[in-house]
């Protein structure tokens, strides 16, 4: 064999093996992101079973003539506000995450005003579609936790990976951004302060 084509041959060689491993890495990002983006479908579903629970909870409670209307308009605002935020799970930074957190976090107090003002009507307490869609709200509340967890941990793992060594430089090279995560809302260390004094 030619003296020539030994050097050939292991750059060859070697191109080989570093093309293998950034197709693999590469790859390898694009499942994690994939099915961190998968996730936040589930968060955005979680959130929009929600909202629909809401609509029927609210026509069942205007059905109570007494009902105090400032408190039921303030959730119909708090929903149309949490529907029309909406984030780009391409372009998921930090800002847009906390924008669309106090969107729904907002949602989520206007929500709680009202379920416990619904205690002052014993007619609308003793409801049976409020009793089951209150149910559903409260499984809703837990399962939208369930699936924020998850994006969390599958995000994570992803956000990880990219930071590793020699990782970084196929995320950095492909483009692929850190995602942002759910963190609690301000103030969410503290124990809520329950007052059932409705003078």
């Amino acid at each position: 064999m030619k003296k020539w084509l030994i050097p050939l041959i292991v750059i060859g060689i070697l191109l080989f093996f570093l093309g293998s491993w950034y197709v693999g890495t590469n790859n390898t990002l694009v499942d994690m992101k994939g099915q961190a983006t998968k996730q936040w479908a589930n968060v955005e579903s979680s959130y929009q079973r929600r909202s629909d629970l809401i609509g029927n909870l609210v026509k069942t409670v205007q059905g109570a003539a007494d009902f105090e209307r400032g408190t039921l308009k303030d959730v119909i605002e708090a929903r149309a506000k949490a529907t029309s935020t909406t984030i780009d799970i391409n372009n998921l930074t930090p800002d847009k995450l906390a924008q669309f957190q106090e969107a729904q976090s907002g949602l989520s107090s206007a929500l709680s005003r009202l379920l416990v003002t619904v205690e002052r009507y014993p007619d609308l307490k003793a409801n049976q579609n409020f009793l089951e869609l209150q149910s559903q709200l409260e499984g809703t509340e837990n399962r939208i936790n369930v699936e924020r967890n998850r994006f969390n941990d599958l995000a994570g793992d992803y956000n990880i990976k990219i930071e590793k060594i020699p990782t970084n430089i196929i995320a950095n090279i492909a483009g692929f951004d850190a995602l942002a995560l759910f963190k609690s809302d301000s103030g969410a260390e503290n124990a809520p302060e329950v007052d059932f004094n409705f003078d």
